[in-house]
């Protein structure tokens, strides 16, 4: 297997011109993650993700941020789910329920293979400025295991592989991690007993984990501002070791402040390999895919096969997409409009999120 099929790689637009076709075909990207700019139509959707499959040697992971609420990249082409927040006060199962089964139902039609979501943190403060707002399943441990337990059954039911992120939590967090690396005080023993449990109880229903980029002084107290994506530490002691974790393991996009502002694109490929991640992700900087590719070549032959391994063993799990239809499509809008009607009542169903940034770089991501 390829070195690239460790790198989980962004898309420039909403089509593939012949020089990022060559580039693909040529580079052989483990897996390919879509956003906004990638999004015009749901015809358009589904051509793209044909094309890059018609690319890959080797059935490829096609991923996307698709959470409900504002971190909902299908909304450009449809309705807006209901985010967990509101979902969790409305407090109805069903509905939760109901969101994971259409979530993985529109996946599927558009030829997704892996949903970036559950996000497993702990809602300390709805109203922190940290990225999370609206995002979290719970204000304790047992209600984010609750919830997003429901959601994550639900979805996986329908053939989609589901991400648990940001481990190992950064509900604490108290700065936005796209701009600058939040640094988390909490003893082991505090951790245990929080952020950790919603993964101690879901890791048997999760087909991959996404590392987050946060300094955990517990875990690292020997290097200030080690962020937790890059640490042995957190990636294998604490993951694989201490919670038995032997799935997927893959960063968070290596293009955020949390990690341009801390080390150099060199370290950040090798060291979060090094630390136990599978699967790297270049979202944005695209020009730095090829180079990615040769940093890795830099590390060590065992800890390179180990990742092939778990990334083979992952794809054989992968669903083939449903066949697409546009009537298909207008159904399942119709039923995430009717579940957000359920859960927001009609007049705020009306009011969708405004995509400008301002409360997190997570929305134009």
């Amino acid at each position: 297997m390829s070195l690239g099929q460790l790198l989980l790689t962004g898309v420039p637009g909403p089509e593939l011109d012949s020089e990022t076709a060559a580039r693909f075909k040529k580079l052989q990207p483990g897996g390919f993650i879509l956003f906004g700019r990638n999004i015009i139509s749901p015809e358009q959707v589904r051509k793209l993700i044909d094309d890059l499959r018609d690319l890959s040697d080797i059935e490829p992971f096609i991923t996307i941020d698709q959470e409900g609420g504002r971190v909902s990249r299908l909304r450009l082409i449809g309705e807006e789910p209901p985010n967990a927040q509101s979902l969790r006060d409305k407090g109805d199962v069903k509905l939760i329920k109901q969101h994971g089964k259409l979530t993985g139902q529109i996946l599927r039609l558009f030829g997704f293979n892996l949903d970036l979501c559950p996000v497993l943190d702990i809602s300390y403060d709805d109203t922190a400025d940290n990225s999370l707002k609206g995002r979290c399943w719970g204000r304790d441990p047992q209600q984010v295991i609750n919830n997003a337990g429901v959601f994550n059954r639900a979805m996986r039911g329908e053939g989609i592989l589901s991400c648990a992120k940001h481990f190992p939590g950064y509900g604490p967090a108290e700065c936005d991690p796209h701009e600058f690396l939040p640094v988390i005080g909490k003893s082991h023993p505090e951790m245990l007993e929080s952020e950790l449990l919603p993964y101690t109880a879901l890791l048997p229903e999760i087909d991959s984990v996404m590392t987050c980029h946060s300094n955990y002084t517990a875990y690292d107290p020997d290097r200030p501002r080690w962020p937790a994506s890059l640490s042995h530490n957190v990636c294998t002691k604490l993951l694989r070791d201490q919670l038995g974790f032997e799935g997927l393991a893959m960063t968070d996009d290596l293009d955020m402040g949390a990690i341009l502002n801390e080390v150099t694109f060199e370290q950040a490929i090798q060291e979060a390999v090094r630390a136990g991640n599978d699967l790297v992700m270049i979202c944005h900087r695209l020009e730095m895919v090829e180079l990615a590719r040769q940093h890795l070549e830099g590390v060590e032959a065992p800890i390179l096969h180990d990742a092939l391994v778990r990334i083979e063993k992952t794809k054989k799990r992968l669903v083939a997409p449903d066949p697409f239809s546009l009537d298909r499509f207008a159904k399942i809008n119709r039923d995430i409009w009717d579940l957000r009607v359920a859960t927001l009542g009609e007049e705020l169903a009306q009011n969708k999120s405004v995509e400008d940034g301002k409360r997190s770089p997570v929305e134009l991501y």
